[in-house]
Protein backbone atom coordinates (compact mmCIF):
# COMPACT_ATOMS: atom_id res chain seq x y z
CA UNK A 1 0.00 0.00 0.00
CA UNK A 2 1.08 3.52 -0.67
CA UNK A 3 2.92 3.10 -3.93
CA UNK A 4 0.11 2.29 -6.50
CA UNK A 5 -2.28 4.25 -7.96
CA UNK A 6 -5.19 5.73 -6.46
CA UNK A 7 -3.25 6.69 -3.03
CA UNK A 8 -3.17 10.32 -1.66
CA UNK A 9 -1.32 11.98 0.36
CA UNK A 10 -0.06 15.37 1.61
CA UNK A 11 0.74 17.57 4.70
CA UNK A 12 -1.76 19.33 6.96
CA UNK A 13 -0.49 21.93 8.91
CA UNK A 14 -2.13 22.92 12.39
CA UNK A 15 -2.44 26.66 13.39
CA UNK A 16 -3.60 27.78 16.66
CA UNK A 17 -3.08 29.91 19.70
CA UNK A 18 -1.60 28.26 22.84
CA UNK A 19 -3.45 25.57 24.40
CA UNK A 20 -6.19 25.31 21.56
CA UNK A 21 -5.82 21.97 21.27
CA UNK A 22 -3.39 20.75 18.55
CA UNK A 23 -0.98 18.39 20.16
CA UNK A 24 -4.11 16.80 22.09
CA UNK A 25 -5.66 16.51 18.11
CA UNK A 26 -2.41 15.12 16.47
CA UNK A 27 -2.44 12.10 19.28
CA UNK A 28 -6.34 11.74 18.52
CA UNK A 29 -6.25 11.06 14.68
CA UNK A 30 -2.78 9.41 14.66
CA UNK A 31 -4.23 7.51 17.09
CA UNK A 32 -0.67 7.46 19.11
CA UNK A 33 1.33 9.38 21.13
CA UNK A 34 3.29 11.60 18.84
CA UNK A 35 3.07 15.22 20.12
CA UNK A 36 3.55 16.03 24.20
CA UNK A 37 0.43 17.40 25.77
CA UNK A 38 0.68 19.31 29.22
CA UNK A 39 -0.90 21.99 31.51
CA UNK A 40 1.71 24.37 30.27
CA UNK A 41 1.33 26.66 27.24
CA UNK A 42 3.47 26.57 24.58
CA UNK A 43 5.33 22.91 24.94
CA UNK A 44 5.40 22.09 21.25
CA UNK A 45 8.84 23.91 20.21
CA UNK A 46 9.53 22.25 16.67
CA UNK A 47 7.30 20.88 14.00
CA UNK A 48 6.28 17.36 15.49
CA UNK A 49 5.19 15.35 12.70
CA UNK A 50 2.43 12.49 13.26
CA UNK A 51 1.74 10.22 10.49
CA UNK A 52 -2.00 8.79 9.67
CA UNK A 53 -3.03 6.77 7.39
CA UNK A 54 -7.20 6.52 6.94
CA UNK A 55 -8.48 4.92 3.75
CA UNK A 56 -5.96 4.96 0.87
CA UNK A 57 -4.18 8.01 2.16
CA UNK A 58 -1.60 9.29 4.18
CA UNK A 59 -2.15 12.30 6.09
CA UNK A 60 1.07 14.03 7.82
CA UNK A 61 0.37 16.66 10.35
CA UNK A 62 2.60 19.06 10.86
CA UNK A 63 1.78 20.22 14.30
CA UNK A 64 3.03 23.92 14.38
CA UNK A 65 3.83 25.67 17.88
CA UNK A 66 1.19 28.29 19.01
CA UNK A 67 1.19 31.23 17.81
CA UNK A 68 1.11 33.93 20.08
CA UNK A 69 2.68 37.35 20.56
CA UNK A 70 6.23 37.00 20.82
CA UNK A 71 8.70 38.56 23.71
CA UNK A 72 11.66 36.30 23.72
CA UNK A 73 14.24 35.57 21.34
CA UNK A 74 12.55 31.39 21.64
CA UNK A 75 9.18 32.58 21.41
CA UNK A 76 9.99 34.69 17.77
CA UNK A 77 11.63 31.65 17.07
CA UNK A 78 9.12 29.44 17.56
CA UNK A 79 6.57 31.82 16.01
CA UNK A 80 8.64 32.16 12.54
CA UNK A 81 8.60 28.27 12.79
CA UNK A 82 4.41 28.02 13.01
CA UNK A 83 3.99 30.12 10.24
CA UNK A 84 6.24 28.78 7.94
CA UNK A 85 4.94 25.20 8.88
CA UNK A 86 1.85 26.26 7.77
CA UNK A 87 3.16 28.03 4.17
CA UNK A 88 4.66 24.72 3.37
CA UNK A 89 1.32 22.63 3.94
CA UNK A 90 -0.75 21.42 1.48
CA UNK A 91 -4.19 22.30 3.90
CA UNK A 92 -4.26 24.54 6.96
CA UNK A 93 -6.38 23.85 9.86
CA UNK A 94 -6.67 26.49 12.27
CA UNK A 95 -7.97 25.64 15.53
CA UNK A 96 -10.06 27.80 17.86
CA UNK A 97 -10.54 26.98 21.42
CA UNK A 98 -14.30 27.55 21.30
CA UNK A 99 -14.70 27.84 25.01
CA UNK A 100 -12.37 30.74 24.96
CA UNK A 101 -13.88 31.98 22.33
CA UNK A 102 -12.27 35.07 20.72
CA UNK A 103 -9.36 36.17 22.09
CA UNK A 104 -6.50 38.48 20.98
CA UNK A 105 -3.68 35.78 19.66
CA UNK A 106 -7.18 34.59 17.76
CA UNK A 107 -7.81 37.71 16.29
CA UNK A 108 -3.88 38.00 15.21
CA UNK A 109 -4.21 34.56 13.50
CA UNK A 110 -6.78 35.30 11.88
CA UNK A 111 -5.87 38.40 10.18
CA UNK A 112 -2.69 36.79 9.18
CA UNK A 113 -4.41 33.95 7.68
CA UNK A 114 -5.56 36.04 5.55
CA UNK A 115 -1.92 35.86 3.38
CA UNK A 116 -1.94 32.19 3.85
CA UNK A 117 -2.61 30.86 -0.04
CA UNK A 118 -3.54 27.47 0.83
CA UNK A 119 -6.50 26.04 1.67
CA UNK A 120 -7.87 26.68 4.82
CA UNK A 121 -10.72 24.18 7.07
CA UNK A 122 -11.73 25.78 10.60
CA UNK A 123 -11.20 23.36 13.22
CA UNK A 124 -13.60 24.50 16.44
CA UNK A 125 -12.58 22.42 19.19
CA UNK A 126 -13.78 21.98 22.57
CA UNK A 127 -17.50 21.98 21.62
CA UNK A 128 -18.67 19.60 23.81
CA UNK A 129 -18.07 22.27 26.64
CA UNK A 130 -20.44 25.40 24.96
CA UNK A 131 -23.97 25.85 24.23
CA UNK A 132 -25.02 25.65 20.47
CA UNK A 133 -26.33 28.85 20.33
CA UNK A 134 -22.67 30.04 21.24
CA UNK A 135 -21.10 27.81 19.39
CA UNK A 136 -23.28 29.21 16.04
CA UNK A 137 -22.95 32.81 16.97
CA UNK A 138 -19.10 32.11 17.51
CA UNK A 139 -18.47 30.72 13.94
CA UNK A 140 -20.87 33.14 12.42
CA UNK A 141 -18.30 36.25 14.16
CA UNK A 142 -15.60 33.81 12.57
CA UNK A 143 -16.44 33.50 9.46
CA UNK A 144 -17.10 37.33 9.23
CA UNK A 145 -13.32 38.43 9.43
CA UNK A 146 -12.77 38.02 6.25
CA UNK A 147 -11.01 34.87 5.75
CA UNK A 148 -11.96 31.91 3.49
CA UNK A 149 -12.76 28.66 4.79
CA UNK A 150 -12.73 25.40 2.82
CA UNK A 151 -15.29 24.05 5.73
CA UNK A 152 -15.56 24.54 9.37
CA UNK A 153 -16.28 21.57 11.47
CA UNK A 154 -17.15 21.17 15.21
CA UNK A 155 -14.71 18.48 17.22
CA UNK A 156 -13.56 17.23 20.71
CA UNK A 157 -9.92 17.01 20.16
CA UNK A 158 -9.51 14.78 23.85
CA UNK A 159 -12.66 12.50 23.07
CA UNK A 160 -13.03 12.59 19.50
CA UNK A 161 -16.27 13.89 18.56
CA UNK A 162 -16.50 15.11 14.76
CA UNK A 163 -12.78 13.72 13.94
CA UNK A 164 -13.64 11.35 11.63
CA UNK A 165 -15.71 13.18 9.52
CA UNK A 166 -12.77 15.48 9.57
CA UNK A 167 -10.25 12.79 8.57
CA UNK A 168 -12.75 11.78 5.75
CA UNK A 169 -12.76 15.03 4.32
CA UNK A 170 -8.81 15.77 4.45
CA UNK A 171 -8.52 12.37 2.18
CA UNK A 172 -10.89 13.85 -0.56
CA UNK A 173 -9.20 16.89 -0.05
CA UNK A 174 -5.34 15.92 -0.35
CA UNK A 175 -3.84 15.48 -3.70
CA UNK A 176 -2.95 12.04 -5.38
CA UNK A 177 0.48 10.83 -5.29
CA UNK A 178 2.31 7.96 -3.39
CA UNK A 179 3.07 8.20 0.51
CA UNK A 180 5.81 10.07 2.07
CA UNK A 181 6.56 7.31 4.66
CA UNK A 182 6.83 3.96 5.13
CA UNK A 183 2.96 2.19 5.90
CA UNK A 184 4.24 1.70 9.53
CA UNK A 185 6.20 4.66 10.79
CA UNK A 186 3.82 7.54 12.71
CA UNK A 187 6.22 10.04 13.21
CA UNK A 188 9.30 11.41 11.25
CA UNK A 189 11.05 12.68 14.90
CA UNK A 190 13.61 10.49 15.49
CA UNK A 191 13.16 7.82 18.81
CA UNK A 192 15.56 9.84 20.71
CA UNK A 193 13.89 13.39 19.95
CA UNK A 194 10.53 11.78 21.08
CA UNK A 195 11.82 10.17 24.21
CA UNK A 196 13.12 13.61 25.03
CA UNK A 197 9.59 14.85 24.16
CA UNK A 198 8.01 12.56 26.76
CA UNK A 199 10.16 13.24 29.57
CA UNK A 200 9.53 16.94 28.58
CA UNK A 201 5.87 16.29 29.02
CA UNK A 202 6.11 13.98 32.60
CA UNK A 203 8.38 16.94 33.80
CA UNK A 204 5.56 19.63 33.03
CA UNK A 205 2.71 17.18 34.31
CA UNK A 206 4.39 17.36 37.82
CA UNK A 207 5.90 20.53 37.90
CA UNK A 208 3.64 23.33 35.63
CA UNK A 209 3.57 25.35 38.84
CA UNK A 210 7.53 25.58 40.10
CA UNK A 211 8.82 25.28 36.45
CA UNK A 212 9.41 27.97 32.86
CA UNK A 213 8.76 26.28 29.66
CA UNK A 214 12.23 27.02 29.11
CA UNK A 215 13.41 23.91 30.66
CA UNK A 216 14.47 21.34 27.77
CA UNK A 217 15.75 17.64 28.11
CA UNK A 218 18.22 16.17 25.32
CA UNK A 219 18.46 12.33 25.04
CA UNK A 220 22.48 12.04 25.13
CA UNK A 221 22.82 8.03 25.12
CA UNK A 222 20.48 5.19 23.58
CA UNK A 223 22.58 1.65 23.92
CA UNK A 224 21.58 -0.96 22.64
CA UNK A 225 21.65 -4.23 25.04
CA UNK A 226 22.14 -7.38 24.07
CA UNK A 227 18.80 -9.22 26.05
CA UNK A 228 16.86 -6.50 23.81
CA UNK A 229 16.31 -3.59 25.88
CA UNK A 230 18.17 -0.08 25.47
CA UNK A 231 19.71 1.68 28.26
CA UNK A 232 18.62 5.67 27.54
CA UNK A 233 20.75 8.40 29.18
CA UNK A 234 19.18 12.03 29.12
CA UNK A 235 19.60 15.34 30.75
CA UNK A 236 16.92 17.74 32.25
CA UNK A 237 18.46 21.14 31.99
CA UNK A 238 17.30 24.03 34.04
CA UNK A 239 18.40 27.40 34.39
CA UNK A 240 18.87 28.31 37.93
CA UNK A 241 20.15 25.93 40.51
CA UNK A 242 17.01 26.58 42.39
CA UNK A 243 14.98 24.70 39.48
CA UNK A 244 17.48 21.76 40.12
CA UNK A 245 16.51 21.29 43.01
CA UNK A 246 12.60 21.45 42.33
CA UNK A 247 13.33 18.88 40.07
CA UNK A 248 15.11 16.40 42.00
CA UNK A 249 12.62 16.80 44.90
CA UNK A 250 12.50 15.37 48.52
CA UNK A 251 15.65 12.43 48.36
CA UNK A 252 15.22 12.02 44.64
CA UNK A 253 11.26 11.42 44.44
CA UNK A 254 10.66 13.99 42.12
CA UNK A 255 12.95 12.73 39.56
CA UNK A 256 12.01 9.22 40.37
CA UNK A 257 7.90 9.73 39.24
CA UNK A 258 9.23 11.72 36.32
CA UNK A 259 11.22 9.05 35.39
CA UNK A 260 9.06 6.39 36.05
CA UNK A 261 6.30 7.60 34.04
CA UNK A 262 8.48 8.90 31.36
CA UNK A 263 10.17 4.96 31.16
CA UNK A 264 6.68 3.93 30.34
CA UNK A 265 5.47 5.82 27.18
CA UNK A 266 8.79 5.64 26.14
CA UNK A 267 9.35 1.40 26.34
CA UNK A 268 5.86 2.08 24.31
CA UNK A 269 7.02 4.38 21.93
CA UNK A 270 10.27 2.27 20.96
CA UNK A 271 8.54 -1.41 21.07
CA UNK A 272 11.33 -2.75 23.75
CA UNK A 273 12.44 -2.65 27.37
CA UNK A 274 13.78 0.52 28.22
CA UNK A 275 16.14 1.37 31.53
CA UNK A 276 15.82 5.08 31.55
CA UNK A 277 18.36 7.41 33.39
CA UNK A 278 17.82 11.09 34.22
CA UNK A 279 20.25 14.10 35.36
CA UNK A 280 19.91 16.94 35.74
CA UNK A 281 22.05 19.50 35.17
CA UNK A 282 22.30 24.00 35.12
CA UNK A 283 22.74 25.98 32.40
CA UNK A 284 22.26 29.42 32.64
CA UNK A 285 20.60 31.32 29.49
CA UNK A 286 20.60 28.04 27.47
CA UNK A 287 17.63 30.22 25.94
CA UNK A 288 20.24 31.86 23.37
CA UNK A 289 22.49 29.33 22.12
CA UNK A 290 22.18 28.88 18.72
CA UNK A 291 23.30 25.37 19.20
CA UNK A 292 20.14 24.39 20.99
CA UNK A 293 17.90 26.28 18.42
CA UNK A 294 19.30 24.06 15.99
CA UNK A 295 18.64 20.93 17.60
CA UNK A 296 15.32 21.40 18.10
CA UNK A 297 15.11 22.12 14.29
CA UNK A 298 13.95 26.13 15.25
CA UNK A 299 15.95 29.37 13.50
CA UNK A 300 17.91 31.18 15.58
CA UNK A 301 17.88 34.70 13.78
CA UNK A 302 16.05 37.16 15.96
Amino acid sequence: MGLGSGTRSGFVALLGAPNAGKSTLVNQLVGTKVSIVTHKVQTTRALVRGIAVHDDAQIVFVDTPGVFEPKRRLDRAMVRTAWGGAKDADIVLPIIDAERGLTEDVEAILERLKEIRQPKVLLLNKVDRIKRERLLALTKEITERGVEFERVFMISALNGSGCKDLMDYLVRALPEGPWYYPEDQISDLPLRQLAAEITREKLFLRLHQELPYSSHVETEGWEQRKDGSAKVQQVIYVERESQKKIVIGHKGETIRAIGEAARKDITEAADQKVHLFLFVKVRENWGDDPERYREMGLDYSS
